[in-house]
């Protein structure tokens, strides 16, 4: 079971988790969408198949898995947040009329299903959640649960790429310095671009990495202005809680004209990593 606490981080679901209630899971969905779906297509998920969204959240990225597979493939979900797991099953029923959606709630630290059940597996925005011991048992897990040849593939925010004008470049970067110098949230969230290292040691094979940069620029659209003004606000709390001095200030009020946000120069980027793997063991056939 996942025991940090990130609840200060804010908007968090019944799990405590921080970043997790479904408002600004799917604000930050939508502020993201097109990048993130262009991610989600580079795995390699083929017609057919059975795959498994680990860490489904309230299941944003569900109508794109369903059409990937097609009629002929099966989606199952699983979420530690009992809501999330209730609104990612109505997302199925949308998708899939007719059908029972396989969504429940559970905890990826001990998948409730047999070996090699999936082609393949696909857990998005989870491991920032995880500390390193709870990382390489969630990976034995995911590797447990797929087929020999089929895929594990794990995308997570790099917060090494965040970074808003007009500010100081550096603002970012030291506010997750200073979070990362005890073990915690903002550690794990730089620990993104290392997935394929952590994917190796795991026993998969033919790991492959990328890494794509999001950039928005104002005037900015109305869920990045959402998702990112509440992102940003949120962090200006912690980072003054650790005396990071008052250039957050302008932060803090998403809703403020000065907001560096609402600069005609105003502009934030992130970044998202993707890391694949191949279970061991012989293909089976397509």
């Amino acid at each position: 079971m996942l025991t940090q606490d990130h609840s200060s981080w804010g908007h968090s679901a019944s799990t405590g988790l921080g970043f997790t209630h479904e408002a600004i899971v799917d604000a930050h969905f939508l502020a993201c969408a097109e990048h993130y779906q262009a991610v989600l297509d580079q795995v390699g998920i083929r017609s057919g198949w059975h795959v498994l969204d680990a860490g489904c959240g309230s299941g944003a990225f569900l109508p794109r898995l369903s059409e990937l597979v097609g009629a002929e493939g099966r989606i199952s979900g699983i979420d530690l947040a009992p809501e999330n797991a209730a609104l990612a099953a109505e997302r199925m029923r949308a998708c899939r009329p007719g059908t029972h959606p396989d969504i429940q709630q559970g905890d990826i630290l001990g998948l409730p299903y047999e070996d090699d059940t999936f082609d393949a597996v696909w857990c998005a925005n989870t491991t920032q959640y995880l500390d390193d011991e709870e990382l390489v048992r969630a990976l034995a897990e995911l590797r447990r649960v797929v087929r020999p040849g089929g895929l594990v593939a794990v995308k997570d925010l790099d917060a090494g790429l965040i970074t808003a004008r007009p500010a100081d470049p550096f603002l970012f970067t030291d506010f997750f310095r200073a979070a990362a110098a005890t073990p915690g949230y903002a550690r794990q969230l730089l620990r993104t671009r290392e997935l394929y290292q952590w994917l190796d040691r795991a026993g998969l094979e033919e790991v492959r990495q990328q890494t794509v940069l999001i950039e928005h620029r104002a005037p900015l659209r109305p869920a990045a202005a959402e998702f990112y003004g509440l992102a940003c606000a949120r962090i200006a709390q912690q980072a003054s809680a650790l005396g990071l001095g008052e250039q957050w200030t302008a932060f803090i009020d998403q809703d403020d004209p000065a907001h560096p946000l609402r600069s005609r120069h105003g502009y934030i980027s992130e970044g998202n990593t993707l890391a694949v793997g191949t279970v061991p063991g012989k293909a089976r056939q397509a």
